[in-house]
């Protein structure tokens, strides 16, 4: 029963793309014909088998010829026979030889009615490593994973709005509206659907479409607090700026303590230019952050920015410093920095601020501008 053992990072075998291995030759050697039982990460806790498959063509090849062929390396998902080659001596313990001999294994993947050994849930292993891909951020990846998974059921609710989410992330928002369009026709009260459309619509800059699918969403649960938090920044955006207060007034009163409220609302305010009642929700937004890791920098910059529309300079710095500790590669809280700086007369820190922005941006007019104003003024 030979055994294959892939990394999980593979994911061409489970959309069907990668149909081929290259492996040192064994004692006994594959051929046509022969049955393969493959896993991901075999020696390691998060062993999982992935299928079972048919060796198609066995192809023998001495190592010399091998290490520097680019067009077999790009074909196994290398981008080089260099790097290929490089992950070859992590494989293999004993030096390679130029007369060491490998096997290039074509297989084909069988039906799970076909298989032999253990059968598993194929559709649940590439939903949970679709899943384990989107979670990490991977977002290519998790995307040709869920569009596998949907290979088994076309009519999966949860895969329709998982891909659509994914397409969302990587700026697909057509497709991601297509996807939940399948779903809602398939389950048309389903609130969390209707809601993600409309997140979609309104990145895709069809505003008024989605303040529409909004209304839907708020027909199906007025009180789910991912509805009201959308909902609210729609209304922003189409200018509705006191009906999105409402919105934020009443999602506060259903999810008091969440930090992403209190900032949407100050944001808002500022929006309005109701500095006060924006600062007040930022610091509410900052006393409900119970780790550090929750304090967003963003925040603190548009506290610091509220406190300078009040005219209260001393505090707008620390404000800014606050957010240049959290995020110390943003040049626009560093500028921000020097324009509050400016406006205490403190001409030779605003200076010095001004040049460590252009040292990160050159292209910087702002900076410039700015950083010439100081030298008249030392």
């Amino acid at each position: 029963m030979p055994i294959l053992s892939f990394g999980s990072q593979n994911i061409d075998l489970i959309t069907g793309k990668k149909t081929s291995t290259i492996r040192k030759l064994w004692k006994t050697p594959l051929k046509k014909g022969d049955r393969l039982h493959c896993y991901w990460n075999l020696v390691s806790k998060e062993k999982k088998k992935i299928f079972e498959a048919k060796v198609v063509e066995v192809d023998i090849i001495e190592y010399k010829d091998l290490k520097n062929n680019n067009e077999i390396a790009i074909k196994e998902g290398y981008n080089s026979s260099k790097e290929m080659i490089k992950e070859f001596k992590k494989m293999y313990v004993d030096k390679l030889k130029d007369d060491d001999k490998f096997q290039i294994i074509k297989f084909k993947k069988l039906d799970i009615n076909e298989w032999k050994g253990e059968k598993i849930d194929e559709k649940a292993m590439v939903t949970q490593r679709a899943d384990i891909l989107f979670d990490s951020g991977k977002y290519d990846k998790s995307e040709l994973c869920y569009s596998a998974a949907l290979e088994f059921d076309p009519n999966d609710i949860y895969l329709l709005n998982k891909k659509g989410d994914n397409l969302s992330r990587i700026g697909r928002f057509q497709e991601a509206i297509e996807c939940y369009d399948r779903a809602l026709t398939i389950e048309k009260n389903n609130e969390h659907i209707w809601n993600n459309k409309a997140i979609a619509l309104l990145n895709y800059d069809k505003v008024e479409e989605a303040l529409e699918n909004s209304n839907k969403a708020m027909s199906l649960n007025p009180k789910n607090p991912s509805i009201l938090y959308w909902r609210g920044f729609i209304l922003q955006v189409l200018g509705k700026l006191d009906d999105a207060l409402k919105i934020y007034d009443t999602l506060i009163k259903i999810d008091l303590e969440n930090p992403e409220v209190w900032n949407a609302r100050g944001n808002l305010l500022t929006e309005m230019d109701r500095h006060k009642e924006a600062l007040e929700s930022y610091d509410k937004g900052l006393e409900y952050c119970f780790d550090e890791k929750d304090i967003d920098p963003i925040t603190q910059n548009r506290k610091g920015n509220a406190l300078f529309d009040l005219g209260r300079y001393e505090e707008a710095l620390k404000s800014y410093d606050e957010a240049i500790r959290l995020d110390k590669d943003n040049e626009w809280f560093w500028l921000n920095k020097g324009v509050v700086l400016l406006e205490l007369r403190r001409f030779k820190e605003a200076n010095m601020i001004f040049t460590k922005v252009l040292s990160m941006n050159p292209k910087s007019d702002d900076a410039r501008v700015l950083k010439d104003e100081c030298l008249e003024n030392m």
